[in-house]
């Protein structure tokens, strides 16, 4: 079945664009969500229309996602965990548990632009992006800390490059 997306859909599309997708999951889930309308000729001339709005609104969305990861970028939040004798979580930090301690600082994130490559299930320091618009994108540090205990400051490891060459040359001697 042919649709035309009415909202950008990781995987499917962006805005305007006119996809084939299976019968069920069009009629039982994007047009009830107002996701997509069918692709019919008199939808797809409404569409052409609305393309100019959404060209327009797509600039200010971005504007507004590229001021948000200038405020979150490079930014640590620290979140407390219990944790078991070898350093490891019960359970894992998750998505909803990363937005809840931005809004704490300050900063309004919806959790679904969260992205987590894998479970965070250690303690120590994570890299996490933050996408807030589908150019733009933001990396944080979460750093995973046990209850009741305070950050963790973690001095920066030297670079190995420059111990493997000295190493080599003491092997041969």
């Amino acid at each position: 079945m042919k649709v035309i997306l009415i909202d950008e859909i990781r995987g499917l599309g962006s805005r305007g664009d006119v996809v084939t997708v299976k019968g069920g999951y069009a009629r039982n889930f994007l047009i009830p969500k107002q996701l997509a309308r069918e692709a019919t000729p008199g939808n797809l001339k409404t569409i052409e229309q609305e393309r100019k709005k959404w060209a327009a609104l797509g600039d200010q969305e971005k504007i507004v996602a590229q001021k948000a990861a200038d405020s979150v970028k490079g930014m640590k939040i620290v979140i407390h965990k219990r944790v078991g004798d070898h350093g490891n979580l019960f359970g894992s930090v998750t998505a909803n548990d990363i937005a809840d301690a931005l809004t704490k600082k300050g900063i309004e994130v919806d959790k679904r632009r969260i992205e987590l490559g894998h479970p965070i299930k250690s303690i120590g320091v994570h890299d996490v992006e933050v996408r807030l618009h589908r150019e733009v994108a933001a990396h944080i540090q979460v750093e995973v800390v046990p209850e009741g205990k305070e950050s963790i400051e973690v001095p920066p490891v030297p670079a190995p490059v420059a111990a493997a060459p000295a190493a080599a040359e003491e092997a041969e001697a």
